[in-house]
């Protein structure tokens, strides 16, 4: 999936494309991305709960921003100056789907701000169909080595709903006060949301003492 990412990056004149795995209500399962900066740029959307990656899941279209300076400030108050202080001018974001099956994104982060042409679009799409080809499986003659990773991703999403959970019952409150909670504490300590939520269900990382 990481060389998908980094083919796509060059095909479309980016600074680099990233992959998340991503449930209902935007939980991720998992990441993967061109380089380690892009990779940044996929979690932290995860951890905010809000970006290009997230609208365009639960839209299930595709987010087409050839200006980030342009309206997305307000769009994403809080997603969109860190991804513009890091250099991201122009992002495209496209939905791994098949029907009503939703799978996660796909995201094109670009250094210039313009849109795409009619031909990176087409490639764009075609990498995206590629990606949930990959994830599926759906050609058993080829054996792609996606699959592992996708297990991994459905055990990380797993431990993030139990994680969920156990805050929810540490502090009282509902299930998406409880991700809310979990998002603040990655996002103030520059963690990983997955990695929040498997220090919770080890016991490392309680909710319930006096607030970090």
């Amino acid at each position: 999936m990481r060389r998908l990412c980094s083919a796509a990056g060059r095909a479309l004149a980016a600074r680099g494309a990233g992959v998340t795995v991503m449930a209902g209500g935007g939980l991720s399962g998992m990441t993967a991305a061109s380089d380690p900066a892009t990779e940044r740029l996929e979690e932290l959307q995860v951890t905010l709960g809000e970006g290009p990656c997230i609208e365009a899941f639960e839209c299930m279209r595709p987010v087409l921003v050839p200006d980030l300076a342009d309206g997305a400030m307000s769009r994403w108050p809080v997603y969109a100056p860190e991804a513009h202080a890091d250099g991201v001018r122009a992002v495209f974001a496209f939905p791994l789907q098949v029907g009503a099956a939703r799978l996660g994104v796909l995201d094109v982060f670009r250094a210039q701000a313009g849109m795409l042409s009619p031909h990176e679009l087409t490639l764009a799409l075609t990498f995206a169909e590629v990606a949930v080809a990959t994830l599926l499986r759906q050609d058993d003659s080829r054996p792609y080595p996606a699959e592992d990773w996708l297990d991994e991703s459905l055990d990380s999403r797993a431990e993030l709903f139990q994680a969920q959970g156990m805050v929810m019952v540490q502090l009282g409150i509902s299930l998406a006060e409880a991700m809310v909670r979990m998002r603040a504490h990655a996002y103030a300590h520059d963690r990983r949301l997955r990695d929040v939520a498997a220090d919770v269900v080890a016991r490392r990382l309680s909710f319930d003492g006096p607030r970090p």
